[in-house]
């Protein structure tokens, strides 16, 4: 009886349940430090090199819904408008300095990256005379 009188300030204190976290902390300290080690000292050999300044050419897939020429007759431009299902890029405008249309559809081609004949499938022409 004697005894637990002598711990009850401990429990008053809350001791009982603060001495055991630095030997707890310690525990995860050195157990956290010997894995830390053992990854750290891994070696890694890689078999292919990493070309740090090769530069990627790749153009994301177009998705074309349409194609609208406006051609300015008397002015000598055309308006291009292209819808496109791309999350990115919903429309592109494009102004080209002439008039004909094999030289819009090569123009076109060149700028979308699409073949004519996809280009003559998915183009709308509209003709301004004034």
């Amino acid at each position: 009886m004697r005894r637990l009188r002598s711990l009850y300030p401990l429990k008053s204190l809350g001791l009982e349940f603060w001495l055991p976290l630095p030997i707890l902390a310690i525990a995860f300290w050195s157990g956290g430090a010997a894995i830390a080690d053992k990854i750290l000292q891994r070696s890694y050999y890689v078999t292919t090199p990493i070309q740090a300044n090769a530069q990627v050419q790749e153009q994301p897939t177009k998705v074309i819904l349409s194609i609208g020429v406006e051609i300015k007759y008397h002015r000598g431009f055309s308006k291009v408008k292209v819808k496109t299902a791309n999350s990115a890029l919903k429309k592109l405008e494009f102004e080209f300095p002439f008039t004909e249309v094999s030289q819009i559809e090569v123009a076109l081609s060149r700028e979308l990256g699409l073949s004519l004949e996809q280009i003559q499938k998915t183009v709308h022409y509209q003709v301004d005379f004034r």
